[in-house]
C-alpha cells in the first residue's frame, strides 16, 4: 500500500502595484511621518541643537574679522568649518532646512487638530455608562419625594459652565455633562503661537535690516540713514536693497560712562538729539537719553547704545602756518582699561606744494597707543582705569606717503605696513605727548596732541516684525499656562426609581466622574461635585 502525502499549494502572491500607487504610498507615509508630533518635537529638539555653534563660535555677520582669525588660527580645521557654514549658522543650509521642516510639521499638526476640536465642540457629551460602579469616582445616593426627572434638572442648575446634555432611559432619566475644552484650546493657542513666531522671525529676517555706526560725542557731526553707505557696518535682509531706510537723523549731544572702583562699567548714557519725518523738512530736533538695553524708538526703528571709546584729537600745523584738525575713533584693545591703539592719516592743504607728486610725499601719519588714565613704566605707556582722567598717547609720526591715493582699501586702525616696507612713508618721530604737547618734524611740521573725544557705538535696527514676535510669545505663554491649568473632565448621573423599596417615591440617583487626562486634584474636585449635586458629603476613603 502505497501513502501519498499532499503538499499544501503555496498562497498566491498579491498583485503587485504600478508605480505611481507605490510612489503615492510613499508620499503619504513620508507626509504622515513628518506631521506627526513625535517629528515635530524631534525637529524642535534639533533646532535648539543646531543653534549652539552659532553660540559658541563667532558668526561672520556679527564680527567677520574674528571669523577669519579663528580660520587662520586652525589652518587644517577651520576651512572645513567654514565649507559647513559653522560661522553662518543661522544662514546656512542645513539649518534653515531643519526650520522649514519644523514649520511644515507644525502645520502639518496643528491643522488637522483645529478641525477636530471644531467637531468636538459641536459633538454632544457622550452617554452615560452603562455600569458607572466601574469608573475611578463614582458615588450613590437615595432621595425622598423626588421624581428622576426633577432630580435630574436640580442637579443640571448645580453645573453651571459645563455642556451638559439629558437623556431619558427606559427607567430613569441620565445626564451627561463634560468640562475642559479649553485645556485643547490653550494647546492648540501654543504650537500656532509657536508657527506664528516662527514666521515672524523669519519675516523679520527678510524685512529688516541692522546697520553699526560710530559717531563721535559733545557735539559731533552725526549721522542720517540715507543709504547703507553711512554706516560702519550694515546687514539687511533679503528683500532689503537699501533704498528704503526709515530716514532719521541722530547727534549725540554728549556721552557719560559710570564705572565702579574696580574699572567695570556700570551703565552707560547718551544724551542725543534727533529728526525723523516733518522733523527733517523743518530741520527740528528732539531731545531724548538713551541707555544701554533702553533703545530710542522711533519711526518703526531702534536705535540701541552698544559701547563707547575713546577718539583722540590731534592738530597738524604746516610750516607756512595752515593747520588741519581731526579727531579719529581708536579701537580699544584693552575692555577693563579702554587703552586703545589706531592711525590717523593727515593730507596737507591744496596748494601748499607743486604737483600731487610732492604733496603725496609730504603726508602725515600718526600710529600709536591711547591711555584714558596714562601709567608709565619708563617710556612704555599703558592704561590704570577707563575713564579719562589723566590722557596721554604714545606714538609714531611718519611722512611721505600714507596709501590715501592708491586706491586700495585701507585699515581704520593700522598702516599700509607695504608702504613702511619700501621706504615711501617714514618714521620721523617716536614720542609720548599729553594734551597740549607738541612734537616737531624734520621739516618744521608741528603735531600737537589736543585731547582725545568720547565716541558712542549706535545700532539702528529695523524689525517690521517685532510686534507680531511679541504678541506671538504672549499668545504662546497664555496658550501653554491654559493647558497646564484647565482639566477636561466629565460627568455622569443616571436617575431611577428604587425597584427595591415598597415606597415609590424614592429615587436611587448613581454619580461617576471621570478625568480625560490623569491630574492631580480631580478626586477632591468630584467630592465637591457630589456634595454639590446629591447633597451628601464625601466620606473617607471614597
Amino acid at each position: 500500500m502505497t501513502t501519498s502525502t499532499l503538499t499544501p499549494a503555496a498562497p498566491a502572491r498579491p498583485p503587485r502595484q504600478s508605480l505611481p500607487r507605490r510612489a503615492f504610498a510613499l508620499l503619504r507615509n513620508t507626509w504622515r511621518g513628518l506631521t506627526s508630533m513625535r517629528t515635530a518635537l524631534m525637529l524642535l529638539f534639533l533646532l535648539a541643537l543646531a543653534a549652539i555653534p552659532g553660540a559658541l563660535l563667532p558668526q561672520r555677520s556679527l564680527n567677520a574679522p574674528k571669523v577669519d582669525k579663528y580660520i587662520a588660527d586652525r589652518p587644517t580645521l577651520g576651512p572645513w568649518m567654514d565649507r559647513l557654514e559653522l560661522f553662518d549658522v543661522f544662514g546656512s543650509f542645513w539649518f534653515t532646512a531643519v526650520y522649514a521642516l519644523l514649520f511644515v510639521s507644525l502645520v502639518g499638526c496643528i491643522v488637522p487638530r483645529v478641525f477636530d476640536h471644531y467637531k468636538a465642540l459641536r459633538t454632544p457629551p457622550v452617554q452615560v455608562p452603562r455600569n458607572l460602579g466601574r469608573l475611578p469616582h463614582h458615588a450613590k445616593a437615595t432621595t425622598l419625594d423626588a421624581a428622576p426627572a426633577d432630580v435630574i434638572a436640580r442637579a443640571r442648575k448645580g453645573l453651571r459652565g459645563w455642556r451638559v446634555i439629558e437623556r431619558a432611559e427606559q427607567d430613569g432619566v441620565t445626564l451627561s455633562a463634560e468640562k475642559g475644552y479649553l485645556r485643547e484650546f490653550g494647546n492648540l493657542v501654543f504650537h500656532l503661537s509657536l508657527v506664528g513666531l516662527l514666521t515672524s522671525v523669519a519675516l523679520g529676517k527678510l524685512f529688516g535690516y541692522e546697520g553699526n555706526v560710530i559717531v563721535i560725542a559733545d557735539g559731533g557731526p552725526g549721522f542720517c540713514t540715507t543709504s547703507p553707505a553711512v554706516f560702519d557696518s550694515f546687514r539687511a535682509g533679503q528683500v532689503v536693497d537699501g533704498t528704503g531706510l526709515t530716514p532719521v537723523c541722530v547727534r549725540v549731544q554728549d556721552f557719560q560712562a559710570d564705572y565702579l572702583p574696580t574699572g567695570e562699567a556700570s551703565m552707560f548714557t547718551a544724551h542725543i538729539g534727533y529728526q525723523t519725518g516733518g522733523d527733517i523738512a523743518s530741520n527740528t530736533w528732539r531731545d531724548t537719553t538713551i541707555q544701554v538695553n533702553h533703545p530710542l524708538r522711533v519711526a518703526g526703528d531702534r536705535i540701541y547704545l552698544q559701547g563707547h571709546g575713546y577718539a583722540p584729537k590731534f592738530t597738524i600745523t604746516y610750516p607756512d602756518g595752515q593747520t588741519r584738525t581731526e579727531a579719529v575713533q581708536w579701537r580699544p584693545d584693552d575692555g577693563s582699561t579702554f587703552l586703545s591703539s589706531g592711525v590717523l592719516r593727515f593730507d596737507p592743504p591744496g596748494g601748499m606744494f607743486a604737483n600731487e607728486d610732492e604733496r603725496r610725499k609730504h603726508q602725515v601719519a600718526i600710529e600709536g597707543l591711547f591711555a584714558p588714565t596714562a601709567f608709565l613704566h619708563g617710556t612704555l605707556l599703558t592704561s590704570q582705569f577707563p575713564a579719562m582722567n589723566d590722557p596721554a598717547v604714545a606714538v609714531d609720526i611718519y611722512r611721505g606717503e600714507t596709501g590715501l591715493d592708491t586706491g586700495k582699501p585701507q585699515s581704520l586702525f593700522a598702516l599700509d605696513p607695504q608702504m613702511i616696507s619700501q621706504g615711501r612713508l617714514v618714521k620721523d618721530q617716536r614720542v609720548n605727548l599729553k594734551p597740549g604737547e607738541t612734537a616737531t618734524l624734520g621739516d618744521g611740521t608741528k603735531v600737537t596732541f589736543d585731547g582725545a573725544e568720547q565716541f558712542a557705538n549706535l545700532q539702528v535696527s529695523h524689525n517690521p516684525a517685532q510686534s507680531w514676535v511679541l504678541l506671538s510669545a504672549l499668545s504662546m505663554m497664555a496658550g501653554l499656562l491654559v493647558s497646564l491649568v484647565v482639566k477636561r473632565r466629565r460627568i455622569w448621573l443616571r436617575a431611577y426609581p428604587d425597584t427595591t423599596s415598597e415606597d415609590q417615591r424614592r429615587t436611587v440617583v448613581e454619580m461617576g466622574g471621570l478625568a480625560r487626562t490623569d491630574q492631580a486634584g480631580w478626586g477632591g474636585e468630584f467630592d465637591r461635585l457630589r456634595e454639590r449635586l446629591l447633597g451628601e458629603p464625601p466620606t473617607p476613603g471614597d
